[in-house]
């Protein structure tokens, strides 16, 4: 039976400003990710659909269906506030991400809830774009920065984006706005009285927002690898890299061994970049060709810092290739194409269009990666770490700019604990901070060694969690952290 809280009152002078969400129990999806059987839902998870406008400015318009997947609490007391997780992307799939932290005992004292943001996997719709996965997969093949490869690219954009919108999706209304204002409804429909937010990445920006715009209800919020809202993503990717680059190149030079395997790693690096900017590299590989250029290869080391556990080979990595053994690199490269129908893009770009290219412009994009990365090739730097060609693709995605208040910043008292990885080039130390400096009772904790995702990547991280979430307002045990180092760098 559906849970319907108190319909929404309204008159013709005050109309409400949209009908009552509503959660309705349903089965856990099985498969819970196809070709992935170690991430489906065990029995232990209860699951169900919110039901939302897609587009609130008329809520008597179409409605969407989030699917929700629920951890119990092992607690034979459990806490009265459960943890809601918000996943990164934007587009990424939760429900995915909930079988691999049933095991982190974040659901101890308290239930945790899994929502799929509007677009993403198990949402309906599902924005997912099979032309642009399929692109990805093949682009490891050829350089980004051939033009040809530009033309493929947008031409997978662009036959997704018609294919979504004829089959009557509004893609404006995938954004911030209305994803933060279906977590708010997730709580109501629920009839939950407070809970406590967790957002990692993307989700980090999300949850923010949340705080900052439905801040009832809010008890606490855990911000892991943290996008501020007053960040504009796109134009930050390079400056980000940079903080990365020389967050790992300081690490390897304090290390004795790394120091004197790779002297001059840095220069190293910004010299291979140039290089292979002019002449890229192809490596055959038994999986295939693989073609390494300058903008690969400073992407590849972003890219690197997403993944838990690959940075003790990373110094080498970058060596190996400087001397013209790209192995290693194109071997990296093809562990970064994310498997094919895990994204929903119609969230991602209703974000990053919407929300980011909309506010600025290639230029400035491009000057302050000059400013970050003076010694990067311009036609490396015209393009931007992750989203390649992100302004040709909003070109075609063809969205409307959201409102400006998206990038507002987020003030507020409530407990806030802030999360980083010191090697992450994605969303570096710098942006906790930043994130910090508006929220009046908040802690950073930097964990040395780790990239993006803390909580997935340091046992340390949960037993932080757990411990904020029962005392968020006071003492809680982060000795574990003085237990976290730095990775020994290999040399060989």
């Amino acid at each position: 039976m559906p849970v319907v809280l108190a319909s929404a009152c309204g008159s013709e002078d005050n109309p409400a400003p949209h009908p009552a969400p509503t959660f309705t129990a349903a089965a856990c999806p099985s498969p819970n990710v196809p070709a992935f059987p170690q991430l489906d839902l065990g029995p232990e998870f209860t699951c169900g659909t919110l039901t939302v406008p897609e587009d609130r400015s008329h809520p008597d318009g179409r409605q969407i269906g989030l699917a929700v997947a629920r951890l119990p609490a092992t607690s034979p007391t459990p806490r009265p506030d459960p943890l809601v997780y918000l996943t990164g992307g934007p587009g990424g799939p939760a429900l995915a991400s909930a079988a691999q932290l049933a095991d982190l005992g974040l659901n101890r004292d308290r239930d945790v809830l899994f929502l799929a943001q509007r677009g993403t996997m198990h949402a309906d719709p599902y924005l997912s774009c099979p032309e642009i996965d399929e692109f990805q997969a093949a682009q490891t093949h050829r350089s980004p920065l051939d033009p040809t490869t530009a033309s493929l690219d947008v031409q997978a954009t662009q036959t997704c984006r018609n294919r979504l919108a004829g089959g009557g999706a509004d893609l404006g209304a995938y954004d911030t706005a209305e994803n933060a204002a279906d977590v708010a409804d997730l709580r109501v429909a629920l009839g939950i009285d407070e809970w406590n937010v967790y957002g990692v990445s993307y989700g980090s920006d999300l949850a923010l927002t949340v705080l900052r715009d439905h801040p009832d209800g809010v008890r606490s919020v855990v911000l892991d690898s943290v996008v501020p809202t007053q960040s504009n993503i796109i134009g930050e990717f390079w400056p980000n890299a940079a903080e990365g680059y020389r967050a790992l190149f300081d690490a390897c030079a304090a290390q004795p061994g790394c120091a004197g395997a790779y002297p001059g790693l840095a220069d190293e690096f910004s010299t291979t970049v140039n290089r292979l900017a002019a002449a890229p590299t192809t490596v055959e590989l038994p999986g295939g060709r693989v073609v390494i250029d300058g903008y690969t290869l400073a992407n590849l080391v972003v890219q690197m810092s997403l993944a838990a556990g690959t940075f003790a080979g990373l110094p080498a990595l970058i060596h190996a290739i400087a001397g013209g053994d790209g192995v290693p690199a194109a071997t990296a490269l093809l562990g970064t194409v994310t498997p094919p129908g895990l994204i929903g893009y119609g969230l991602s770009y209703g974000v990053f269009c919407g929300e980011d290219t909309a506010f600025t412009d290639r230029e400035q994009v491009r000057a302050d990666a000059k400013v970050a990365l003076p010694q990067f090739p311009d036609s490396v730097l015209s393009l931007v770490p992750q989203a390649a060609r992100i302004f040709d693709a909003c070109e075609v995605w063809d969205v409307p700019a959201t409102d400006a208040g998206v990038h507002d910043t987020t003030t507020s008292d409530v407990p806030v604990l802030l999360l980083s990885g010191s090697l992450d080039a994605v969303t570096p130390p710098s942006k906790a901070h930043a994130a910090a400096e508006t929220l009046s009772r908040s802690d950073v904790l930097v964990f040395p060694g780790l990239g993006h995702d803390v909580l997935q990547s340091s046992p340390c991280a949960p037993t932080v969690v757990t411990g904020f979430l029962e005392n968020p307002g006071g003492d809680y045990d982060t000795s574990c952290l003085e237990q976290v180092r730095m990775p020994v760098f290999t040399t060989g």
